[in-house]
């Protein structure tokens, strides 16, 4: 007989042996669970990633278990994509870590001179140590302590000092386009912004319809100011207003404080507001200070002029910003970019001694380090995001927002992010007018971000279920940013039904 037939004998034989040993299986401990594929988190997000506004993109995805860190969904998270506004996250975790929840930037009123009689005889020095937050109203206030000293004329120069940083005004990547959006403005020490949302080193531009069909626009500026010049171009028509396309458009000329308004305006609107960066916002401080000193009446016989404070000077007035617990809330809520590189450049004075993007980076990855991030896996080019060059995965994101948790001062970081479906702006900030329904709305709090091409968004969402979720979205090559942001929400919402 073949060997292939007595082996196919013996098998069947056994076969039937067995077939008679009964076989106990014990699962008292690990009940049977019937699990529901098509409901399960990881088939939801990854049904919303089959969008095909999704199509040619990058979509970068990291969520964590808010009290054990354990990553539950990871979709392309070690990819390293754009941040965008995302950057944020890193630079305000980062400066907190650094500077404290309770630091203030200064500026300095000094002087070399004497008094005599009601005469200084000598220069004032106006000295910026980095504060973002100057009004018009602070300078009356410089203006007013001078005239507390029982000062009324003012014989020397008036000298803008911005030295506490390096003389760079624009970081290393931002777009020769973004020169003239208020987003873009200049960095520097000594700077002044037009109103409570602190875009520092811009002012608006007020616009009206004219009183009559063909008349001119009415123009004027916030802060009043001989510092810019307005080219008014725009004449008033009765055409229906489009949200969608202006009609006008507003550009400061570039190496210029000439800003140029051109188009029509709508007989039917009230106001529109313009925000524009000024050209060397230095100066346009110093100017907001000569102005506040005439308003008091202190006659100026000098120059107006830049220039270095002598070490020995003496302080007339010391003026503080509001803490940084409470600066994080229009730098991140307001998603205010000028905020982040200034951030930047003042961790860099502090630790190492050189006000600079160069030594300012160099701190916050330290730092960023000591905080649980890989560093040597990103590239960081500024503080803000605005850069296409940074570089961070999602799961490097998630991990800094699960490691901060345990910090002092994680409250005041969780209160700075926007807060999705609340409307009031001071709360609800760049997310006001999102998440306005659904599960999500109110119980996400989280960074936006935007840049030509990449939406990003990362925070903590309460699920239904009880529990904090941390996540990371990074969406990189779309080909429309607000369906991006939809698809952002989707996910959000999702995370939130959990």
């Amino acid at each position: 007989m073949p060997y292939q037939y007595v082996k196919f004998g013996l098998l069947c034989c056994l076969t039937i042996l067995l077939s008679f040993i009964p076989i106990h299986i014990k699962n008292e401990d690990k009940p049977v669970q019937v699990r529901d594929e098509k409901n399960t988190m990881e088939v939801r997000i990854g049904e919303v990633l089959k969008d095909q506004r999704l199509q040619g993109a990058i979509a970068g995805i990291s969520v964590r278990a808010a009290d054990t860190g354990e990553v539950i969904f990871d979709h392309f998270g070690d990819i390293r994509l754009r941040p965008a506004s995302n950057m944020k996250l890193l630079t305000s975790a980062a400066a907190l870590s650094v500077l404290g929840e309770n630091y203030r930037l200064k500026t300095e009123v000094l002087t070399e001179g004497m008094v005599v009689g009601n005469i200084l005889q000598g220069n004032v020095y106006l000295k910026g140590k980095g504060d973002p937050t100057l009004l018009k109203q602070d300078f009356d206030t410089f203006a007013k302590e001078i005239k507390k000293n029982g000062i009324s004329m003012i014989q020397g120069d008036i000298v803008g000092d911005d030295s506490w940083y390096d003389s760079i005004r624009y970081s290393e990547d931002l777009p020769w386009s973004d020169e003239t959006e208020y987003y873009g403005a200049q960095v520097s020490a000594l700077t002044a912004s037009p109103n409570e949302d602190f875009d520092a080193g811009t002012v608006i531009v007020n616009i009206k319809p004219g009183k009559k069909i063909g008349d001119f626009a009415q123009v004027s500026l916030h802060p009043k100011t001989d510092y810019v010049t307005l080219v008014n171009r725009i004449r008033t028509n009765n055409e229906p207003v489009s949200e969608e396309d202006e009609s006008y458009k507003v550009y400061r000329e570039h190496g210029t404080n000439t800003i140029v308004l051109e188009g029509t305006v709508s007989m039917s609107i009230i106001r529109e507001r313009k925000w524009v960066p000024v050209w060397e916002p230095s100066l346009f401080a110093l100017d907001l200070f000569r102005q506040s000193l005439l308003k008091q009446g202190i006659v100026h016989v000098g120059k107006i002029r830049m220039g270095f404070t002598p070490p020995t000077a003496n302080v007339l007035y010391t003026h503080e910003s509001m803490p940084l617990s409470e600066l994080l809330n229009p730098f991140m809520k307001l998603s205010n970019n000028g905020h982040g590189e200034i951030l930047v450049k003042e961790m860099g004075k502090r630790i190492k001694g050189e006000g600079s993007w160069e030594m300012g980076l160099d701190v916050m990855k330290s730092e960023l380090s000591h905080l649980g991030m890989d560093v040597e896996t990103m590239v960081i080019r500024d503080g803000s995001g605005i850069s296409h060059v940074n570089l961070i995965p999602a799961n490097e994101i998630s991990r800094l927002l699960f490691n901060i948790q345990s910090k002092p001062w994680f409250p005041v970081f969780l209160n700075s992010l926007p807060v999705g479906g609340v409307s009031d702006r001071k709360i609800g900030g760049t997310l006001r007018n999102r998440m306005n329904e659904g599960i999500s709305k109110e119980r996400t709090r989280a960074k936006t971000g935007t840049i030509t091409t990449v939406t990003s968004l990362a925070g903590y969402v309460e699920a239904k279920s009880g529990k904090t979720l941390i996540f990371s979205i990074l969406i990189n090559n779309v080909l429309d940013e607000e369906d991006a942001k939809e698809i952002e929400d989707r996910i959000v919402e999702i995370l939130a039904e959990s």
